[in-house]
């Protein structure tokens, strides 16, 4: 029984790591539509920006795995650094209005790109900082660094779970179930009587849904593999997605008001 459940689990693994960006890109994409386009409080709003929340943790997980797998930790870490300055301007063209009211373009904080630097400075300090202290205070004041920027402190508690997973199934499943737990908790804002609460208490639960479901991709169906074929424009166009699309919603957001 116990040969039969594995060989259905190996199965089930039928998503490479590239096609479970793919997915998140395009996760990406309606969170960032909901944000910019729609009404806040909306059914639709409500369901494209849950969905989106898919993107992040999957985002911190593949961060991890890169991390551990990138032949230099130096030129990885550069890209980011890099992209994450490319990405600053389409962020706030795209984000302004929605974060500071202003309609043409005004400084709304640093991009997820930057946020994900963030994170891989803390896998550095905690892979090479020995002293434990000097670890907590280093890592601390990175949680806070992101405090200035997209998905704060959510991704750098990610990216620790995931660490501290150390690849194995179980822990990742957890980390997921955790981080899950965490995010609901930081959206559930009980008040306005039974009713209110009622209502607080299932926008928590469905903001919790992507990373959910984040977890069952990573945990369940993922391979291990990247394609076989298109790797380096996969890798680039990773890199790539993120301030072009950014910067096109921006463009057509001025367009239309």
């Amino acid at each position: 029984m116990s040969s039969i459940h594995t060989g259905q689990t190996k199965n089930m693994r039928i998503l490479n790591r590239d096609v479970i960006k793919y997915i998140a890109m395009f996760t990406m994409l309606l969170n960032h539509i909901a944000n910019i386009f729609l009404e806040p409080g909306t059914l639709l709003f409500t369901i494209l920006i849950d969905i989106g929340y898919f993107t992040a943790p999957v985002m911190c997980y593949f961060l991890v795995e890169g991390y551990h797998y990138t032949r230099s930790k130096k030129k990885y870490a550069g890209r980011l650094a890099l992209f994450a300055l490319i990405s600053e301007i389409p962020f706030c063209l795209a984000f302004s209005e929605v974060y500071t009211g202003e309609r043409i373009i005004s400084f709304c904080g640093f991009n997820m790109i930057f946020t994900l630097f963030l994170c891989f400075c803390i896998l550095l300090v905690m892979d090479y900082v020995k002293n434990i202290l000097l670890e907590i205070l280093l890592i601390a004041g990175l949680f806070i660094m992101s405090l200035f920027s997209d998905w704060a402190l959510v991704a750098p508690l990610f990216t620790v779970l995931f660490a501290q997973a150390g690849g194995d199934k179980t822990n990742i499943r957890n980390a997921y179930l955790l981080g899950a737990a965490l995010f609901a908790l930081m959206n559930f804002n009980p008040g306005g009587g039974a009713a209110g609460t009622l209502f607080s208490l299932i926008y928590a639960l469905m903001s919790a849904v992507g990373i959910l479901a984040a977890g069952v991709v990573i945990v369940r169906l993922y391979n291990g593999k990247r394609m076989e074929r298109g790797r380096a424009f996969s890798k680039w166009f990773f890199y790539w997605f993120y301030p072009v699309h950014l910067l096109i919603l921006g463009i057509i957001r001025i367009c239309i008001r």
